[in-house]
C-alpha cells in the first residue's frame, strides 16, 4: 500500500517533468496505441534498484499510470474491454538507455532500429567520440518529419567543431580566436538541445587539441548546464594520464564528466581496475561528477591507426609495441578494409602468413595500402575489431557503483555489441557469472544511465514516466551475436515497448515508430 502511495504522490512531479523532453512527434503512418493496457504477473524490477516483485502495470497515452504489486486490495484489475498482457515467468523492467551508441548512423534510412530494440534498447544516446551531426537542429528537425522506433539525444562533438573552424588544418594546438570560435558553434549546438560536450582525444582532429582547449569548451558547455563526455585521450599505453586530464577537466570547467566505454586495453594495466577506480572516488570524494560507461567485451573496435599516438604509421616500433603489449596478430580482425575487401574477416596473423611477411610488416603495409587507396580518390577506409581486455577487469569496472552500460554499437558495425551488449550483461555477467545482482544490472542500464545523461522521466518504472519498457525472460535472455555473424539477435527478449507502443515481439520489429528527440532540458 505504501508503495502505491509513494508513486502517486509523485506522478504529477514526474510527468510535469517528463513532458519537456518528449516534443510531439509521430508518423501519420502508424497507428495511434491504445488508450490503456495492463501488463499482469510479471516480476517488476522498476530501475532504481529495489528488489523486484511480482505486480502489475497499466499504461495509458504512452504514460504509466499505475503500478502495484499483485497481491493484496491494491492489486490491478482490467478496466472494460482493456488488453491485458500475462508475463507470468518474465521480468518488466524499464528499457535500456544506450549512453555510448553509434546506432544514429544509418538510423534515418533503417528507422526500425533492429539492432537496439532487439536487444531492449530504446534511447539512443549519439554525437559520442568527439564526433556529431552539425547542425544538430538540422538532425533532430529530420528525425521529427520521419521518426525512428527509438529515441534520440545527442551530444556536440568537439572534433566536429574543430574541423569546422580549422578545416584540414587541425595538426597543432587551435589559437584563442579559434577556440572562441569554437565556443560560439557549440553554444549554438546546445541551444539547439545537445546534452553537452563529447571528446574523441585518441581520434584526429581530438588528439591534436591540448587540455586548455578542451576546457575552454567544457566551460561553455557547463553555463548551459550541459555534460562532459570523454573517449579519453589513452586507454592503454597512458591510461593513467588520460584519467588524470579527465579529471582536471571536471575540476576546472566544475562539469559532470563521464569517460566512455572505460577500459583497461593494455595487458600491462590487466588487474588494476579496483586500484584505478580507488583513484575515481577519490575524484568523487573532491566533490566532481566522475562517471563511466562500459560496454561487456574483451575487444573493441576502431581503426588500425588508433594505436599509433604520434601518427608516424612507419614506425617499427610503435607498431611492435602495439602487437606485443595492446593486440596480438591472432586477435586483430579486419573488419573493413576497402582497399582489398578480400582481406575483411581475416585476422592480421592470417594475412601476415599469406603474404610472407613478418606481423609488424604486414601491420605497416594495410595502413599505407588504405592511406595510398585514400589519396587516389578510392576506398581507403579501414577498421579492426581487437582483443585487448580482461574479463574480470571489465566486470570490475562494471560493478562500480557510478558505472552504466553502453553499447558503443550500430545498426550494422562489424562488432557484435551492436546487437548483443545488454542481454550479454543480463545472460553472462549476471546470470551465468552472478558478477552483477539482476536489479543492479537492470539499474545501470536504465535509471542510473538517466542521470548520468541528464533525462527525467526515464529509465524508471512509476506512475508518471515514460512507458519505455522491456519484457525479457531471467532464464534464457543471452546474446548471440559474435564477430564472425554480428548481426545476430538476441534470444530472451520477448517484447519492447517506446511510449507504450510494441516496437519489438516474436523476434521481429512492429514497424512502429513512436520513438521522440530527447532535447537538453
Amino acid at each position: 500500500m505504501r508503495r502505491r502511495e509513494d508513486f502517486r504522490r509523485r506522478a504529477a512531479l514526474l510527468l510535469v517533468a517528463w513532458l519537456p523532453l518528449l516534443p510531439a512527434c509521430g508518423d501519420s503512418a502508424t497507428p495511434p496505441p491504445p488508450h490503456s493496457f495492463l501488463i499482469k504477473g510479471a516480476t517488476i524490477v522498476d530501475g532504481t534498484g529495489s528488489p523486484g516483485y511480482m505486480g502489475s502495470l497499466r499504461v495509458a497515452d504512452g504514460v504509466i499510470t499505475d503500478l502495484t504489486p499483485d497481491d493484496g486490495a491494491d492489486a490491478l484489475t482490467p478496466n472494460a474491454g482493456e488488453p491485458v498482457h500475462d508475463a507470468a515467468g518474465l521480468v518488466l523492467a524499464p528499457s535500456f538507455i544506450d549512453t555510448h551508441s553509434h546506432h544514429d548512423g544509418g538510423l534515418l534510412d533503417e528507422p526500425t532500429a533492429l539492432a537496439a530494440v532487439s536487444q531492449g534498447i530504446t534511447t539512443i544516446v549519439a554525437g559520442q567520440d568527439g564526433g556529431s551531426r552539425f547542425p544538430i537542429a538540422d538532425f533532430f528537425a529530420a528525425l521529427e518529419a520521419a521518426p525512428a522506433a527509438v529515441n534520440v539525444a545527442s551530444y556536440a562533438g568537439h572534433g566536429t567543431l574543430r574541423r569546422r573552424v580549422m578545416g584540414d588544418d587541425f595538426r597543432r594546438e587551435a589559437t584563442e580566436a579559434e577556440v572562441a570560435e569554437m565556443q560560439t558553434l557549440l553554444e549554438g549546438e546546445l541551444a539547439g538541445g545537445a546534452l553537452g560536450l563529447s571528446t574523441g582525444l585518441e581520434y584526429d582532429p581530438g588528439i591534436y587539441a591540448g587540455t586548455d582547449e578542451v576546457v575552454a569548451l567544457a566551460m561553455t558547455a557547463a553555463a548551459q548546464g550541459g555534460r562532459y563526455i570523454s573517449h579519453m585521450r589513452s586507454e592503454d599505453r597512458a591510461l593513467i594520464e588520460a584519467i588524470e586530464e579527465t579529471v582536471d577537466i571536471a575540476r576546472r570547467a566544475r562539469i559532470s564528466a563521464q569517460i566512455s566505454h572505460f577500459k583497461l586495453a593494455a595487458r600491462g594495466l590487466w588487474g588494476r581496475a579496483a586500484e584505478i577506480l580507488v583513484r575515481l572516488d577519490q575524484a568523487r570524494a573532491e566533490g566532481l561528477e566522475i562517471s563511466a560507461d562500459v560496454y561487456p567485451y574483451e575487444y573493441w573496435q576502431s581503426t588500425m591507426t588508433v594505436l599509433f599516438p604520434e601518427r608516424d604509421f612507419t614506425d617499427r616500433e610503435a607498431a611492435r609495441y602495439a602487437l606485443e603489449e595492446l593486440v596480438a596478430p591472432e586477435g586483430m580482425i579486419i573488419a573493413r578494409f576497402g582497399a582489398d575487401t578480400a582481406l575483411e574477416g581475416k585476422t592480421l596473423e592470417r594475412i601476415a602468413a599469406e603474404r610472407g611477411t613478418d606481423p609488424v610488416t604486414t601491420y605497416i603495409d594495410l595502413i599505407a595500402e588504405s592511406r595510398a587507396a585514400r589519396a587516389e580518390g578510392r576506398d581507403g577506409g579501414e577498421n579492426i575489431v581487437a582483443t585487448s581486455m580482461d574479463f574480470d577487469d571489465i566486470a570490475t569496472l562494471m560493478s562500480w557503483p557510478h558505472t552504466n552500460i553502453s553499447s558503443d554499437g550500430g545498426l550494422r558495425g562489424a562488432h557484435p555489441r551492436g546487437f548483443g551488449a545488454y542481454p550479454r550483461v543480463l545472460g553472462r555477467y549476471v546470470r551465468e557469472e552472478g558478477r552483477l545482482g539482476l536489479e543492479e544490472a537492470v539499474h545501470k542500464m536504465t535509471a542510473l544511465a538517466a542521470r548520468h545523461m541528464g533525462l527525467v522521466g526515464r529509465g524508471v518504472l512509476e506512475p508518471g514516466a515514460a512507458a519505455d519498457m522491456v519484457l525479457f525472460d531471467p532464464a534464457t535472455v543471452l546474446d548471440r551475436a559474435t564477430t564472425a555473424q554480428p548481426h545476430l539477435t538476441a534470444t530472451g527478449i520477448e517484447r519492447v515497448w517506446v511510449a507504450g507502443t510494441v516496437v519489438y515481439e516474436d523476434g521481429a520489429v512492429t514497424g512502429a515508430l513512436p520513438g521522440m528527440v530527447l532535447r537538453r532540458r
